[in-house]
C-alpha cells in the first residue's frame, strides 16, 4: 500500500474516491480543516487496509497497548465538560476549554479548582498530544499538512505553549496553561497506533518501533486511554457535558 498521499490522490480509488475528496473539497472552505476532516476519515479506512495488508506490523502495534484507565476518577470538579475534538480546527478547541474557564472565572465567580475541562486527542489531532521531539524527528506538520503562518510545515507541537489561532499568538489557550489551570488532555491509544502505522509506512519504517517511541514521547500530564470511543461514553455515563468541536 502507497503511502498517504497517494491515497488522497483523485481518482485513487480504495479506500477514498473521488467522490468522497469533491465531497471534502466542497465542505469547510478552511483548505486546513479540508485536510483535517479527510485525514481523520481516511484513517478509518486505513486501519482496516492495513490490518489486512501488515498483519505482523499490526500485531506488534496492538500487542504494544499500555493504556490509562484511571483518568476519569481525577476529574472531579463541580463543573466538568469534555471537548471532543477529532480535528484541530485552527486550534479553536483550545479557545473553548480556555473559554469555560474564562467565563466561569469572570461572570459566575467560580475558581479553576471547581472546573474541569477535558480535551481529546484522537482523529487528525493525535499527533498534538506528543512532544516536540517526534514532530521534529517524524516531521508530523508535513505528515498532517499544518503549517506556521508563513507556509512552513511545523517542526515542533504548535499547541503545546503558544499555539497562533486566528493569526494571533495564544500562550494562554496552550496545552500547558491549561493544564496548569487543571484541564485534562486525553489521548486515544488507538488512535496513536493507527497514526503512527501511517508515519511508519510513509517513512518505510517499522510500525512497532514508531508507536514505541511515540508513546515514550507523550506530553507531560497527557493521559493515554485506551480507546477514544470508550472514554467518551464514561465520560458520559460519569454526568461529564459534552461539547462536539
Amino acid at each position: 500500500m502507497s503511502g498517504l498521499p497517494l491515497v488522497l490522490r483523485r481518482g485513487g480509488g480504495n479506500p477514498t474516491s473521488t467522490r468522497d475528496i469533491s465531497m471534502f473539497e466542497r465542505s469547510p472552505r478552511h483548505p486546513r480543516l479540508r485536510w483535517s476532516l479527510s485525514l481523520a476519515v481516511l484513517s478509518v479506512g486505513y486501519l482496516g487496509a492495513y490490518a489486512v495488508s501488515q498483519p505482523e506490523a499490526n500485531a506488534a502495534v496492538v500487542s504494544a497497548v499500555t493504556a490509562d484507565t484511571t483518568w476519569l476518577a481525577s476529574v472531579k470538579a463541580k463543573h466538568r465538560q469534555l471537548f471532543d475534538a477529532p480535528a484541530p480546527g485552527g486550534g479553536i478547541p483550545l479557545i473553548h476549554v480556555m473559554n469555560y474557564y474564562d467565563t466561569y472565572n469572570s461572570v459566575f465567580g467560580v475558581t479553576d479548582k471547581d472546573i474541569d475541562g477535558v480535551l481529546t486527542f484522537y482523529g487528525s489531532t493525535t499527533f498534538f498530544g506528543l512532544d516536540d521531539s517526534m514532530w521534529a524527528k517524524y516531521k508530523l506538520g508535513e505528515f498532517l499538512n499544518e503549517k506556521d503562518g508563513k507556509g512552513t510545515p511545523f517542526t515542533s507541537n504548535p499547541w503545546r505553549t503558544s499555539p497562533t489561532i486566528i493569526g494571533q499568538s495564544m500562550p494562554a489557550a496552550s496545552v500547558e496553561s491549561l493544564q496548569k489551570r487543571g484541564a485534562t488532555f486525553i489521548l486515544c491509544n488507538n488512535a496513536l497506533g493507527i497514526f503512527a502505522g501511517m508515519v511508519a509506512q510513509q517513512r518505510g519504517l517499522q510500525a512497532g518501533a514508531v508507536l514505541a517511541d511515540m508513546k515514550a514521547h507523550i506530553l507531560p500530564g497527557v493521559r493515554l486511554v485506551p480507546a477514544m470511543v470508550i472514554a467518551i461514553e464514561q465520560a458520559q455515563e460519569a454526568g461529564i457535558a459534552y461539547h462536539r468541536q
